[in-house]
């Protein structure tokens, strides 16, 4: 197994969910792979067939200007970004790694591509476990109507009877 170069955890902190999608920004991606943003867009530009739209996606500014506090830019006049943002998908960065053909890239591939697994994994068992909850409210929620019959049923029996059923019970010799 590949030493990890970058902590699992610094990877999983710079996913974001983009369109739908688990992304990194071109510029953390870069940095993962140990080379410059400009380098990593540079090689990816030269090989723009092999990043469709579901690998690879510039960000409008909209985004952008969502974002600004998560991906902390400064202003373009001051040295901040001039070019909008590219956002990779899982297969965008494993697609990066075989353009920069780098053993590090290759290397951070591995262990990005384990942090999206995990992260789908956790996803799943979200689901799993909403599902077992919702089924179990379902039950219970049955068993609230059922149990609140039974307990109606219990006290009607503990309430003492009414004035109609205060006759005598048993033989009567005078009443034929």
């Amino acid at each position: 197994m590949p030493e990890e170069i970058v902590p699992l955890d610094q990877i999983q902190r710079r996913i974001l969910v983009l369109r739908g999608h688990r992304v990194l920004l071109d510029r953390d991606l870069a940095a993962f792979y140990g080379v410059p943003t400009k380098a990593l867009n540079q090689a990816v530009r030269r090989n723009d067939d092999r990043f469709p739209a579901d690998f690879r996606f510039v960000l409008t500014r909209q985004e952008v200007a969502s974002l600004k506090s998560q991906i902390v830019t400064s202003n373009v006049g001051r040295g901040g970004i001039r070019k909008l943002p590219s956002a990779f998908t899982e297969h965008g960065i494993l697609m990066a790694a075989t353009v920069l053909n780098s053993a590090r890239a290759v290397q951070m591939s591995i262990i990005i591509v384990r942090v999206f697994a995990a992260l789908r994994r956790m996803v799943v068992a979200q689901k799993e476990l909403a599902e077992k909850l919702d089924e179990l409210d379902a039950r219970v929620g049955a068993h609230d109507a059922q149990l609140a019959e039974i307990i109606d049923a219990l006290r009607q029996l503990l309430t003492p009877p009414g004035p109609e059923h205060d006759r005598k019970i048993g033989f009567h010799p005078g009443n034929r």
